[in-house]
């Protein structure tokens, strides 16, 4: 049975073992990293369970700033719960249950509290090769993004209410 619900403290080792099999290292956030968020924002992270088993996840902050910055992956500081947008720092999905709509399931979460909770929409980076999913969920593509997070090229996209 699949459940979705809010991040606890508790869950930062299986957060983290999930973003390393999604993520290069480079671009994977740590289990200190998670359990700063957490301290923080808990609220702004999405858990998809499975009979149990956390199998995706999405989480971000909330910011004003219209886009997404290096700093933010690493400063909770910037975290702002009266922002205007919620930010997505990571989607995330195990391997072996991708393709069954899970992370768009997630991110409609995410968006529905986001615009519940009176923000002006989403926003996130991707690579170029997944431009085109978030644009089916919406997104639109705002162009080559100044994140250099991990080394990569990311562009910025944005879900607006």
């Amino acid at each position: 049975m699949e459940l979705i619900r809010n991040a606890v403290p508790a869950d930062a080792e299986a957060l983290t073992a999930i973003e390393a099999a999604c993520f290069p290292a480079a671009e994977a956030a740590t289990r200190e990293e998670f359990a700063a968020r957490l301290a923080v924002y808990p609220n702004h992270f999405w858990v998809m369970e499975e009979d149990g088993r956390i199998v995706a996840f999405v989480n971000g902050m909330v910011t004003d700033e219209p886009t997404i910055r290096d700093e933010m992956f690493a400063d909770v500081s910037l975290h702002n719960e009266k922002g205007a947008w919620q930010a997505i720092f990571g989607v995330n999905t195990l391997p072996e249950y991708r393709r069954q709509g899970r992370a768009a399931r997630l991110l409609n979460r995410a968006a529905d509290d986001a615009r519940a909770q009176g923000r002006k929409g989403c926003i996130l980076t991707c690579k170029d090769r997944l431009v085109h999913y978030y644009a089916s969920l919406g997104y639109a593509s705002e162009g080559v993004s100044a994140s250099v997070h991990g080394g990569a090229v990311w562009y910025d996209m944005r879900l607006t209410f």
